[in-house]
């Protein structure tokens, strides 16, 4: 095992092609190409989430495949990855995403991998999660149910379920 490393290591400080430490005393301009090719496979930095401040109001349905934060009011459906509902925010519809943290009001359906409800939370509705966490004073008025994949359970199924029994 020790005696391959000393041939690889001779042949990589006489070949070009590969590159060797920045001490070696190759020119910059040939170990610039590997750092792109490095930078392109390396994972692009998460951006922050989008932010809807106190001062608006929506009516319509968000759909984002990143992080969302309200602060305002929103009436109509939102899906994300991760959603934060601000203390002084209200949203009116269901909420789906993977976590969900309410700080502030949400009246509907709230569905996520992981949901947490906040001290100051307040929740009518039913929560579909996968798990959950409930702060002494967060105020809730629904039902929970547990499912191992919560975001995919849709009340067309359960409608269909049903009529199908009947």
């Amino acid at each position: 095992m020790f005696s391959k490393s000393k041939p690889t290591e001779s042949s990589a400080s006489s070949s070009t092609t590969i590159p060797s430490p920045p001490n070696s005393g190759q020119p910059i301009s040939q170990s610039k190409p590997t750092a792109v090719i490095d930078s392109a496979s390396a994972p692009k930095p998460k951006a922050g989430p989008s932010v809807l401040s106190s001062d608006l109001n929506i009516k319509g349905n968000l759909v984002t495949t990143g992080d969302i934060q309200i602060e305002g009011t929103l009436e109509g459906d939102i899906k994300a990855q991760l959603l934060t509902v601000g203390e002084s925010a209200t949203v009116k519809g269901e909420v789906v995403a993977d976590d969900v943290v309410v700080n502030g009001r949400v009246v509907g359906c709230v569905r996520g991998l992981k949901v947490r409800l906040t001290a100051t939370a307040r929740v009518e509705g039913d929560v579909i999660h996968k798990t959950i966490a409930i702060e002494s004073g967060a105020h809730f008025e629904g039902s929970v149910k547990r499912d191992d994949d919560p975001l995919n359970n849709s009340s067309s199924k359960k409608n269909g379920a049903l009529q199908s029994k009947a």
